[in-house]
């Protein structure tokens, strides 16, 4: 009798966990799917609030952390462009939130090339606040992050999505180029091709941003 009892509990407690896993990723699947999509601040902040309650929910799982890390820090650049201004004021906070999540993020998952990214990203944001009295902090900053990550996953698209950035805004008497922006933008587009994220609720945004770039060097 006592073995039953004990199996079937057993029972109860695994169904219990896979509906609340099935819960969990179709809650996430359909946010991922929209990341694309969005080109705006408003989106981006919608984002970073619905992941924030499936990370509330779901301590254990960095990826609603990245996400939430990833919504804040493109919510400041979105602002940025719009603004035309950088303002620290502004982005600073957004890029507290998106540290802050992100670190969560690295505690459940090292070695991340993912996170990484996110790390350069947000170490760009506090740059270009303040380029003139920042980039010799965040520069580096950025710098490594991105080298981390590129040496941890080489075939990654993303890197040099944001190798292709940097170069496309940077000036060219500081080290800038659309030639070679086209080129890490072309690189890109060919780890793009034959990239297969983990599952449908890793990363596998950056594409829609691509072609913006690619459409802008001609």
């Amino acid at each position: 009798m006592k073995k039953m009892i004990v199996l079937v509990a057993a029972v109860i407690a695994t169904a219990s966990v896979f509906a609340q896993s099935e819960k969990y990723v179709k809650a996430m699947e359909t946010n991922v799917s929209s990341l694309d999509g969005i080109h705006n601040a408003d989106g981006w902040k919608e984002a970073g609030n619905n992941f924030q309650r499936i990370a509330d929910a779901e301590k254990t799982q960095w990826l609603p952390y990245y996400y939430v890390a990833l919504s804040n820090v493109m919510t400041g650049y979105m602002q940025s462009a719009v603004n035309q201004n950088p303002n620290p004021a502004v982005t600073d906070p957004l890029a507290d939130k998106a540290e802050e999540a992100l670190n969560k993020a690295e505690a459940l998952s090292k070695n991340n090339p993912e996170i990484f990214i996110v790390r350069k990203m947000i170490a760009t944001l506090r740059l270009t606040a303040d380029p003139m009295n920042r980039w010799q902090t965040y520069g580096p900053q950025a710098a490594e992050a991105l080298q981390q990550a590129k040496t941890l996953n080489p075939e990654n698209p993303r890197v040099y999505l944001l190798e292709g950035q940097d170069k496309f805004y940077t000036p060219e008497q500081f080290g800038g180029s659309k030639t070679e922006a086209k080129t890490l933008f072309d690189e890109s587009a060919r780890k793009y091709e034959s990239f297969k994220p983990e599952s449908t609720i890793h990363p596998q945004w950056g594409l829609s941003q691509l072609k913006y770039f690619q459409s802008q060097i001609k």
